[in-house]
């Protein structure tokens, strides 16, 4: 599957250099590509894009078109050529490739996006936990062998940096879901209620092994983990990955946010047990 996830950035990679030629330096692929999960129609193709230098303001507008829909694109440019080709969810972050050696945490993002949303001065994906995807498991479509690079992913802010995300992105996703603010197709629901359900358990699993895994083994983690009636909805959401239509209905989507708080609680635990330990 990582190869049509190399297919999908090799295009978008080849679009953006229209817009920014000879700028990019370096592309890794991380994310689920680089971690052995990618699943078509299911996951999104996350990388690390490398400059030569800052970006200016002509840059960051070329790159906000190439990322967001709407954009009034005049005849014969780059864009416009380059629009045909372009991939579905491509998710990334461009740095400045003179800040590839500083430690991940002080490392000025120049641009991300996510999904339709683009960004300049800012990439969530630049942090201890991408960094050390990219450094032991990136897959390199332009530039150096990310073992080479010089990263300092700081191993010693993963932990910590784990579960502020566990707190703030999947708490208040916990919440959402306990207000019963359910999409409005079964699809889109279905896979609030997958994510809602694994993505909490990978993390979960990086905070109590230092490991970076995909949804699936952070699924199997918490059938190995978690109480026996938690096993269906973690079995509905593996189901989903694996290209099945599970039930779907806002009671689950509820229970999946009950299930999110619990994950958070008990990574909370583990972190103050090692807390005081250490």
């Amino acid at each position: 599957m990582s190869r049509r996830a190399i297919g999908i950035a090799s295009r978008y990679l080849a679009a953006a250099e229209l817009l920014l030629p000879g700028r990019i330096t370096g592309f890794w692929l991380v994310g689920s590509a680089a971690l052995g999960g990618w699943r078509p129609g299911r996951s999104d193709t996350d990388f690390i894009a490398a400059t030569d230098g800052p970006l200016d303001a002509r840059d960051l507008r070329r790159l906000r078109a190439l990322h967001v829909a709407g954009n009034a694109v005049p005849a014969g440019s780059a864009l416009l050529r380059a629009r045909p080709t372009l991939p579905g969810t491509v998710n990334g972050a461009y740095v400045d490739a003179a800040d590839l050696t500083t430690p991940v945490t002080r490392i000025r993002p120049l641009a991300s996006h996510v999904g339709r949303t683009f960004r300049p001065g800012h990439g969530s994906d630049v942090n201890p936990a991408v960094w050390k995807v990219l450094a032991e498991r990136g897959i390199t479509l332009r530039g150096r062998a990310p073992y080479l690079l010089g990263l300092d992913p700081e191993p010693e802010r993963l932990r910590s940096w784990t579960l502020t995300n566990l707190r703030e992105h999947w708490g208040a996703w916990a919440h959402r879901a306990l207000d019963g603010r359910a999409p409005a197709t079964p699809s889109l629901l279905r896979a609030e209620i997958t994510t809602g359900t694994l993505g909490p358990l990978r993390l979960h699993r990086t905070v109590a092994t230092g490991e970076i895994v995909t949804k699936e083994a952070g699924g199997r983690h918490g059938l190995d983990l978690f109480p026996p009636h938690r096993r269906a909805l973690i079995h509905a959401a593996l189901a989903h990955r694996d290209g099945g239509t599970p039930p779907a209905s806002a009671r689950l989507l509820r229970l999946a946010g009950e299930f999110a708080r619990e994950v958070v609680a008990d990574a909370e635990r583990i972190a103050a047990g090692a807390g005081a330990r250490g």
